[in-house]
Parts: C-alpha cells; sequence; structure tokens
C-alpha cells in the first residue's frame, strides 16, 4: 500500500504542480477521500480506478477552489448544493486543462438512480450526471435546470466566476426547499463515490475541534436508517398532515396549452385541523386574543331597498356606466368580460354572505421584516378581529383555508362556519393552524364557491388573502395555475359568487389582475395594513359595491 500511494502521490504531484501527501483513510465501505490542506486521506476500500479520479478530483480544488470558506450563513442543504456546483465547476476547469480527465470522471460516478428516486440524494447524482455527460438526457424539470443554469452561467461568466456559481446554488437550494424535499446532514454523502466529503470548502467555526478529526467525522459513507425507525424527522424535511378528515371531493383543472377543462383532476381534502393538541390550541388562541391592536372599524354593509340603485345587473332599466367601462378595459386585456351591464331599482333588503379564504402555504410563515411577525400571524389577527366586528358588518362570515401538497391533496380547513359565532372551539382552530406546503388557488376557489351555493340567494363573495401567484410543487409552467385561477373565478361568477383578492405582496399587480380583473383585488405592501383591509374589502363585498 505504500508504494501504490506514493505512486497516486506523484501522480497529485504531475496535475497539481505541488507535492501533495496520499494517506490512507481507514473507514466503512462507502467513505468518501478527505482533503486537508494539500494532505489527501483515501479509502482503503477503493479499487485503482476509484483512486485515480479522486487523486484528479483533489487536484481541482487545489487548483481552482479557495478552502475554509465560512459556513455560518448556509444552511446545512445549501452547503450541500454550493459544494456539489463547485465539484462540477473546478472538475471543468481541469478537464480543460487536462481533456483526458474526463474518463476518469465520467467513469466513476454514481450508478442512475431509481427515476422515482426524488430523494435529494438522488436528485443530486442526477444532477451530478447531467452535468457531466453533455448527451445525457434527464425528465426531471430540478435537473434540467442545474443543468441550464450551470451551462449558461459558465458561457456568460466563465468558469472562473465562483460568485456566479454560487448563486445559481441558492437559486436550486431554494428550489428544493420550495419542492420540499428532505434533507438529513447526519446521514447525506456526496453520491459521487470519487469525490471527498467537501469539508476543505468550508469553515465551520468549531476551533476546539481538531481540524483533521472534524473533517474526518464530516461524512463517513453512512446511509439513512430504516424508515420508521422512531427518530426525528430529518431537518428540512415536512411533519406528514394530520388532523380530521371530513370529505374529498374531486374538480376539474384548466390546461391553459390543450385550452380545455381536466374532469376530476384534482382533490380536495376538508380536515380539521388537529397539528397541535388542545391545550397548544388553546394556548395559541389566547395569544393571539391578548394582542393589543386597535379597534377593527368595520364599515357597515349598505342593504339596498327601493330608494337605492341595484348595480351590475344582468337587465334593467339603465345602463351601470361603471360596468361597461370595466369591460372596455377588460377587452384591452383580453380577459373575460362581466355581463352584468344595467342598473335597476332595489325591491327588497339583500342578504350577504362572504366567505374569507386565508392562503395557508407554507411561505405565511415566513417573519416579516426586522423580525415583524409572520403573515400567518397576521391572517389569523385580522380573521378573528373581522368575526369579532361581523354583527356590524356582513350577514353571514365563513373563514376558511387552504394549502396543496400536488393536485391530489388540496386542503381544505373549515375554521368558522356561516352563521356561527366566535366561540372558544373556533378561536381555537384559528389559533392552531400553520402554513405549509403550496397554493393551488383554483381549486380551492372552486370548492369555496360550492359552500356558498348553499347560502341564501343575494350577494355572495370569496374574499382570498394570499402572499403570492398560485403554485405546487408538480407544476413547472409559472402561467398554468394563474390561468387556472383566472377560469375558478369565471366559473364562480357564472354561478353568481363574486371573487377579490387582498395580495400582501408587492409584485402581486400582474398576476392578481390577470386572475380577478380590474377592480376586484388591492395590494398590501406592508402585512400589517391586512387587518383594515381586509375589513374595508369584506364590506364592500358585502354592500355589492
Amino acid at each position: 500500500m505504500k508504494d501504490s500511494h506514493a505512486s497516486l502521490a506523484l501522480l497529485a504531484r504531475g496535475l497539481a504542480g505541488v507535492d501533495v501527501q496520499v494517506q490512507p483513510l481507514e473507514g466503512s465501505a462507502g467513505a468518501r477521500a478527505v482533503l486537508v490542506g494539500r494532505r489527501l486521506l483515501l479509502p482503503a476500500s477503493a479499487d485503482a480506478r476509484l483512486h485515480r479520479a479522486m487523486i484528479a478530483h483533489a487536484v481541482a480544488h487545489l487548483r481552482h477552489s479557495v478552502p475554509a470558506r465560512p459556513a455560518r450563513t448556509l444552511k446545512p442543504m445549501g452547503i450541500a448544493i454550493v459544494s456539489a456546483i463547485e465539484d462540477a465547476r473546478v472538475e471543468r476547469l481541469l478537464r480543460r486543462d487536462f481533456p483526458g480527465l474526463h474518463g476518469w470522471f465520467a467513469g466513476s460516478l454514481a450508478p442512475p438512480p431509481d427515476p422515482l428516486d426524488l430523494g435529494f440524494a438522488a436528485l443530486v447524482s442526477r444532477m451530478d450526471r447531467m452535468l457531466m455527460l453533455p448527451a445525457w438526457q434527464d425528465d426531471n424539470h430540478w435537473v434540467n435546470k442545474a443543468r441550464r443554469l450551470f451551462d449558461e452561467t459558465a458561457a456568460s461568466a466563465g468558469l472562473e466566476d465562483y460568485d456566479a456559481f454560487r448563486a445559481i446554488a441558492s437559486i436550486l437550494a431554494n428550489d428544493l426547499g420550495q419542492m420540499r424535499v428532505r434533507f438529513d446532514p447526519q446521514h447525506y454523502a456526496v453520491p459521487a463515490p470519487y469525490r471527498d466529503d467537501n469539508s476543505y470548502l468550508w469553515d465551520f467555526g468549531d476551533a476546539e475541534t481538531p481540524p483533521d478529526k472534524a473533517v474526518a467525522l464530516q461524512q463517513s459513507g453512512a446511509r439513512p436508517p430504516p424508515a420508521g425507525n422512531g427518530g426525528p424527522p430529518p431537518e428540512g424535511g415536512t411533519e406528514p398532515e394530520t388532523g380530521l378528515e371530513l370529505g374529498r371531493y374531486s374538480y376539474p383543472e384548466w390546461d391553459r396549452k390543450l385550452e380545455r377543462l381536466r374532469p376530476d383532476w384534482c382533490t380536495v381534502i376538508e380536515k380539521l385541523p388537529a397539528w397541535q393538541g388542545l391545550a397548544g390550541m388553546r394556548e395559541q388562541a389566547s395569544a393571539l386574543g391578548s394582542e393589543r391592536l386597535a379597534p377593527l372599524a368595520l364599515p357597515r354593509a349598505r342593504h339596498l331597498d327601493r330608494t337605492h340603485r341595484l348595480r351590475r345587473q344582468w337587465e334593467g332599466d339603465d345602463v351601470d356606466l361603471n360596468a361597461a367601462i370595466e369591460v372596455l378595459v377588460d377587452r384591452r386585456l383580453r380577459l373575460r368580460p362581466d355581463p352584468r351591464l344595467f342598473m335597476r331599482p332595489g325591491k327588497a333588503p339583500r342578504p350577504s354572505s362572504v366567505l374569507v379564504l386565508l392562503d395557508l402555504s407554507e411561505s405565511v410563515n415566513h417573519p416579516g421584516h426586522d423580525g415583524a411577525r409572520s403573515l400567518l400571524d397576521i391572517e389569523k389577527q385580522a380573521a378573528l378581529m373581522l368575526a369579532d366586528a361581523n354583527a356590524r358588518g356582513v350577514d353571514r362570515l365563513a373563514i376558511h383555508g387552504f394549502s396543496s401538497n400536488t393536485r391530489a391533496e388540496v386542503y381544505y380547513y373549515r375554521l368558522l362556519e356561516f352563521g356561527t359565532p366566535l366561540e372558544a372551539p373556533s378561536r381555537a382552530m384559528i389559533g392552531a393552524v400553520r402554513g405549509r406546503y403550496s397554493t393551488r388557488i383554483g381549486a380551492a376557489l372552486r370548492h369555496a364557491a360550492s359552500h356558498l351555493h348553499a347560502e341564501p340567494s343575494g350577494q355572495r363573495a370569496i374574499l382570498l388573502v394570499t402572499d403570492g401567484a398560485p403554485a405546487d410543487i408538480d407544476v413547472h409552467d409559472p402561467h398554468y395555475l394563474i390561468e387556472d385561477a383566472r377560469m375558478a373565478v369565471a366559473e364562480a361568477r357564472e354561478a353568481g359568487v363574486r371573487t377579490a383578492c387582498i395580495a400582501v405582496d408587492g409584485a402581486a399587480d400582474t398576476y392578481v389582475r390577470r386572475i380577478f380583473g380590474w377592480r376586484n383585488y388591492c395590494i398590501a405592501d406592508d402585512a400589517r395594513s391586512l387587518p383594515a383591509r381586509l375589513a374595508r374589502m369584506s364590506a364592500r363585498l358585502a354592500a355589492a359595491n
């Protein structure tokens, strides 16, 4: 073995141009090499072919990587993705100088994983193969995005620009977080067996642990324990969805490319939130109720009688000029106009039913600027204040919420029902809800509209509160779910249900106008203004303004 490692040290010196110590690393069969300064520790279990590839990869780092960058600003998943992109970048630089090394790397990649495996290690392994083999094809959107970003960055910024590749790694890591891919840093090993454990690249800030021991302990090639071992969920994972299921409902979804509805495409699952025990629910509800906020000034809904003119009617004795102007605007925007263009005298009081639909996706958990409360906390507070003030506003109020985990699991939560007073159980449920998963707005709007069909005839409306455009992990076309939501709004309008939106997103103008039309939305740049905006918009919908 000594002669073998001496030969490998000569190979390393020839490629790197400097002396490199090559020493054995005792470990399990799946261990990865460890690079410490100019000392390379190679697992004894690897064969000669793998040892050569390990030498070449270590030299790529020595020639083209900056070692010991601070890792404190990155999460473990981010470190793994930045490291994988850096591995590909430096190998491509080394292959530019020594083209014959391509076969060493390509022949030592991990075998192609199961196409149905969407775990973190499998996706990184597929990305490694895509970045190494130009002719290789993969049907995964994230993997193809990685190749596209990598090649575009190499062409525009050059392979020497570390910061440019660090930026695309951050994009890819963020995408994995949105996709809710689980990452277990304790059991993750770099998929390509010839690559080192990447500890050479990072400074983890542990001054008490000797560097050699710290890096040797980073990744030993261990694999995740079998499922069901009773351990805690991996970091970055999502707890399984729990709670009392009330029913399942199928809805169509609009395919913008086919220009038709896909029948029974989405499954809406009605549930009662049960992520926490009753004690936890009470504590959250109590905390929400104890916050000191300004009283909610809810405008009184103006019920119309013979002294008023009913606007936006299917027929009447005069033209509603505001509605006619909106038709012209909608036509210019190529939106479907509202055909209710007339006014007529009011004949009787008109009851109103408003359903407030809260976006409960993962993004609403994020704290605001300077550590401010999350949008979820503000949504809960605004909903409770609106329900408390309901007697002075709309006749009937319901508060529901939704999130989605692909088209097969659109979760829908009935937090406060029409005609139900806001008592302790409803307060507890509103206090208990968490944000999770994604935002499939169209399916949620269709189900919300089905609840309004049972309400008394009169003004019926849905008021959506969201913080972003519709999205889900099984949809990669950014316009697909926007168009489906627009069709859901049109379907509700044809059924006599008006739909409006409050978007807590400064960049929301384009997609909310596309979905809801010209006058049926407002944008809140500051989440703290949500309670007042919710009060005004719900009263406006109840009064049919």
